[in-house]
């Protein structure tokens, strides 16, 4: 097995976005150095060899670039970090970026993720977004100058006040930007957000609508020269974020700080809002191979598979080669009913 990932959970949000679920606090710079502080005690409790390291979140660029910084190099100080290793540090356009994305570069941070969710203002500002569609240009002409060369932005699909024809100008976007790397995820309304409180007062698009979004999103990425490699990612030769790559893949990987994930020597185990760790059990088995391996374009190896598939192939939801199984893209609108029927 090679070298694992290496993830940080920076938790700090200027503000809640009414869609998401994901464990967040408020930002306080007091609170931001305190909290590198354990992240930094923790990273002692590990051994490891890496060569990927995320900054996830909440908003890790919402903190001063020196604690980014400081926790990366405390990670290279205790661990043995591939000197071509991925780093990549998730940014909000809302945030004056210019002055960080140069100390990140001085670094050796080499990828950025972008939080632009749609080109079209009226959409952003319904997902709670501030910065609209120039602080997004902004943000990535400013990534460009320091030389970030590795750029992805992330996409949303199904959300209030958008539809197909509203789509053709984010795609418009992304061809101008010329980044890397699109991440295109279909809006889910969680339990205990604020879009879950007003669900019904939402303008959302109707299911089938939805679903002809993803397929066009597929289709027309594709034109623009992005090959799809995951249910919701999609990138230029060469460009796949190898970090998240190890998850489908069942690699090892590290996770550091409050809500964070690992799967480390064979056993998933994850850290509470209070820094505690719990044990999640035993992972990697049949069922995780064929559930995770099957996110993938590339499918999966026939020989996990004992239950009869052909029904799934008839349907137009799988594709079978002479070793591999791989869900279409009909298949990956239904991918959770899909794998249900295999494991």
């Amino acid at each position: 097995m090679g070298k694992a990932g290496l993830y940080f959970h920076i938790p700090f949000c200027k503000n809640k976005c009414p869609y998401c679920d994901f464990y967040s606090v408020k930002y306080c710079e007091s609170a931001a150095r305190d909290y590198c502080v354990l992240i930094e005690n923790e990273i002692k409790k590990y051994e490891g060899e890496f060569d990927t390291v995320y900054f996830g979140g909440g908003t890790p660029s919402i903190i001063p670039p020196e604690l980014t910084c400081g926790i990366l190099e405390n990670a290279r100080a205790h661990f043995d970090i591939d000197k071509n290793s991925e780093i990549t540090v998730e940014c909000n356009p809302r945030e004056e970026l210019k002055n960080s994305f140069e100390i990140y570069r001085n670094s050796s941070i080499n990828r950025l993720s972008i939080g632009m969710q749609s080109a079209v203002d009226k959409e952003r500002f319904a997902l709670g977004r501030v910065a609209g569609k120039a602080e997004v240009e902004r943000t990535v002409r400013l990534a460009k100058e320091a030389g970030f060369d590795n750029i992805s932005l992330d996409l949303m699909l199904g959300t209030p006040h958008q539809s197909l024809s509203s789509l053709d100008e984010t795609f418009d976007f992304i061809d101008a930007m010329n980044v890397q790397h699109i991440s295109a995820y279909m809006l889910k309304i969680e339990e205990g957000t604020k879009f879950a409180e007003m669900q019904d007062r939402l303008p959302l698009p109707d299911e089938d609508e939805v679903s002809e979004m993803y397929l066009k999103t597929i289709g027309v990425l594709g034109e623009l020269g992005f090959e799809q490699y995951e249910i919701s990612n999609f990138s230029k030769p060469g460009y796949q974020s190898r970090h998240n790559n190890k998850y489908w893949l069942l690699d090892d990987y590290l996770g550091i700080g409050k809500s964070a994930h690992s799967f480390w020597h064979s056993r998933r185990f994850y850290y509470n809002e209070n820094m505690e760790i719990i044990d999640d059990g035993a992972g990697g088995d049949r069922d995780e191979k064929i559930m995770l391996g099957l996110r993938l374009t590339r499918g999966i190896d026939k020989s996990l598979v004992s239950k009869p598939y052909g029904h799934l192939i008839k349907a137009g939801l799988l594709t079978e080669s002479e070793n591999n199984l791989s869900l279409t893209p009909k298949g990956m609108l239904v991918s959770n009913a899909v794998i249900n029927e295999l494991i």
